[in-house]
């Protein structure tokens, strides 16, 4: 039989050890407790723009007859882009050579979580769709990036026709790490000098990623706003934070567009706006006759000569290095790496005949197609004349917002009906109808 003892000093630790159970558990229930009014707390403060895009977003999207959403996620987004075609297809006189300087804010305050997963990051993201896409729909334009951080304009990459380039100046991460304050002032005047050389017929544009409310300038920015003004440089402003007064000024009296990211959509949606190019604005004559038509200025282009890959190896004029392939300048023979390009030897603007002809469509646009909104409107044909995919026999769910009900675009010219996707791919990408050619 075990001693007493022992017996006593086992029940004194189960004692002690339910004590000390009991007031764990006592502290856990008030560590609870400290943790749920905390989270109350955060909960009643604002949320953030990258919480808020998923807020009850089922709210949206309903279940069809066959409790699929399918449908509805289809329908909701054609609805988004049927939205941007039915801008007005008015004929605009339009620059085709431009010059763009992206102004990346570098500041400690594209740090901030706000949108996932930091400002920064999501940023150069965004600038490297922006830059294939532009060059994409502007082959004859140029970009140039400028870093905005520790109160100064750094140059990230120089003026360069050839996407590659610029995309690799932008590649490396840690060179771009933010800190310090951003300087509106000092980085525009940076960039405003790398344009001061261009021809008059090219456009001149300053995109801003502006990320900070504040801003720290040597002198007084007004000055460098007229002298842009002066210059005929429009500045457009993303903001990440909020609106500040001189960013809308800048966008104001140079022409530009300005615009506060409220989520990550929204950011890339203003971004992406800015990629077709922007309408000339009027001149004044002094004579009242075409007072609105300022004269046409003639420019001279130059279409080279493509060496094929096995021709003998020879130095470029760009990079000073041996290459097989390669473009022919027309006037002084001097060869090329990539085009459209200036020729370092005699200026000339070198440029391929698919490059000046993809860079048309801006200023001729594919008029919108009317949407067929009942069965009796529609043709006789079955099928998309484009796609020849089968339009649906019956009609859909009440539409609205240019969308139609039977699912049939006409074109205006020809009378083509075209499904919904081909609608879009005709706008986006083939700029030409498929019916008409025009």
């Amino acid at each position: 039989m075990p001693p007493r003892r022992d017996d006593s000093d086992s029940d004194i630790s189960i004692d002690i050890g339910e004590g000390s159970g009991k007031k764990g558990k006592g502290k856990d229930k008030a560590g609870d407790k400290r943790k749920k009014d905390k989270g109350k707390g955060k909960a009643t403060e604002a949320a953030y723009t990258w919480e808020a895009s998923y807020t009850r977003s089922w709210d949206t999207v309903q279940e069809d007859e066959a409790g699929s959403l399918q449908g509805a996620v289809e329908d909701w987004m054609a609805r988004g882009r049927r939205r941007r075609l039915l801008a007005p297809a008015a004929p605009v006189r339009r620059t085709i050579i431009r010059h763009l300087v992206l102004l990346l804010d570098l500041s400690a305050s594209m740090l901030d979580r706000d949108m996932r997963p930091t400002r920064f990051d999501l940023t150069l993201q965004y600038a490297r769709e922006f830059i294939v896409e532009w060059f994409d729909q502007n082959p004859l334009g140029q970009i140039g990036i400028v870093g905005m951080r520790a109160g100064i304009g750094e140059r990230v990459g120089e003026m360069s026709g050839n996407p590659q380039d610029v995309l690799k100046s932008i590649a490396d991460r840690h060179k771009l790490e933010p800190m310090g304050e951003p300087s509106l002032q000092n980085s525009i005047e940076l960039a405003k000098g790398s344009m001061n050389h261009l021809p008059t017929h090219s456009s001149r544009e300053i995109l801003i990623i502006f990320g900070s409310l504040t801003t720290c300038d040597p002198h007084n920015i007004h000055d460098t706003l007229d002298a842009c003004v002066s210059s005929k440089i429009r500045i457009s402003v993303v903001a990440l934070a909020a609106e500040m007064k001189i960013c809308r000024e800048l966008c104001d009296k140079t022409g530009g567009q300005f615009g506060v990211a409220m989520n990550e959509g929204h950011y890339k949606d203003l971004l992406f706006e800015l990629i077709p190019p922007p309408a000339q604005r009027a001149l004044t004559r002094a004579a009242g006759v075409g007072a609105t038509n300022p004269a046409a200025d003639l420019m001279m282009m130059g279409f080279p000569t493509r060496l094929p890959d096995a021709s003998p190896p020879s130095l470029c004029v760009c990079h000073s290095e041996l290459r097989s392939e390669g473009f022919l300048c027309p006037r002084c023979m001097a060869k090329v790496c990539d085009v459209p390009t200036d020729c370092d030897i005699c200026d000339l603007m070198v440029v391929s005949s698919p490059h000046l002809a993809r860079s048309y469509h801006h200023l001729f646009p594919v008029k919108p197609y009317t949407a067929v909104m009942s069965m009796e409107d529609a043709s006789a044909s079955t099928g998309c004349h484009g796609c020849a995919k089968a339009f649906p026999t019956t009609t859909l769910a009440a539409a609205s917002e240019g969308m139609s009900p039977v699912g049939r675009y006409r074109c205006p010219e020809c009378l083509g009906e075209f499904c919904s996707d081909c609608d879009l791919f005709i706008h986006d990408v083939l700029h030409t109808c498929a019916g008409c050619g025009r």
